[in-house]
């Protein structure tokens, strides 16, 4: 299980890379791994929506299951990868780089103090899988 340094996590398995006042967002690892065989990835809010921690704003379908993705901060959308729709299965392959879902501008930084770092999700994903 990967579990890049430079990023923040949640407890619904999303991560955030932050670059300044920007942050870009996706699924984990460990929940790729959980779901499996990624067949269908979407983002149902678009460029320009605001979002709240928390808010969903897409869904990941495997062959197992489906499940919806939530912000882990709020913020602005300025970009959605609009190659998952064609090429969900990136997120099995590349889930910290390629298989990013969106980025936004963030309007709140502070809330990233509430999240994980790779350390503490790393224990928390340990936690689960025992």
């Amino acid at each position: 299980m990967k579990v890049p340094a430079d990023l923040k996590y949640t407890r619904n398995d999303e991560w955030i890379r932050v670059e300044g006042n920007r942050g870009t967002v996706g699924i984990s690892d460990y929940a790729q791994d959980q779901l499996s065989d990624i067949v269908f990835a979407e983002v149902t809010a678009a460029v320009g929506d605001n979002l709240g921690q928390g808010d969903s704003f897409g869904s990941v379908e495997s062959v197992k299951a489906a499940s919806d993705v939530y912000a882990p901060a709020s913020g602005s959308i300025v970009e959605i990868n609009d190659a998952l729709g064609d090429t969900p299965e990136l997120i099995n392959s590349d889930p910290y780089g390629a298989a990013w879902m969106l980025k936004l501008t963030l309007s709140a930084p502070a809330e990233l103090d509430g999240l994980m770092d790779a350390a503490a999700y790393e224990a928390y994903c340990i936690e689960r899988s025992t």
